[in-house]
């Protein structure tokens, strides 16, 4: 139940041509404080409720616990939560012998992607792909829940 991720921005689209698929994500949290955050998604057909723990000191790891939860009922805890909602297509690429979740948000984080790739520890070696741009990795303005309270459009310059 541990997670553990590096997060990279994207130098060019070139990922698009090496992508096996294309979702769109509808994002929104019960509870955005970095301690416990609690996040509802719609992606396609399924929905998720989705509670992370607080980051180690690297950043790389997290406490994350997830369950499947029927979409409209997924669609009600949406009302109920706090300001704010993260839409983006999730592009899934394989390199080597991991897959690279990389997420172009659109509406108020429109301009930002990310890409996500989960490792079995935190020292893991790993292909990196040439759009790979810098690591972001424990830099909490990147979380999509902090995305939510402070939405990329507010700070590029």
């Amino acid at each position: 139940m541990i997670e553990i991720e590096r997060k990279f921005l994207i130098t060019s689209e070139a990922f698009k041509n090496e992508a096996s698929s294309k979702t769109l994500f509808i994002q929104a949290y019960l509870n955005t404080n970095p301690e416990r955050t609690i996040r509802i998604r719609i992606k396609a057909d399924k929905a998720f409720m989705t509670i992370k723990g607080k980051s180690s000191e690297s950043g790389v790891s997290r406490y994350e616990w997830e369950r499947e939860i029927p979409v409209d009922e997924a669609q009600e805890l949406l009302k109920l939560c706090e300001p704010g909602k993260i839409e983006k297509y999730r592009y899934l690429v394989t390199l080597g012998q991991h897959v690279f979740e990389v997420d172009e948000f659109l509406g108020d984080n429109k301009g930002l992607s990310i890409a996500e790739v989960e490792l079995k520890s935190e020292q893991e070696h790993f292909l990196k792909p040439e759009w790979l741009g810098e690591e972001v990795t424990g830099q909490n303005q990147y979380y999509n829940s902090q995305l939510i309270l402070n939405p990329y459009k507010n700070w590029i310059k």
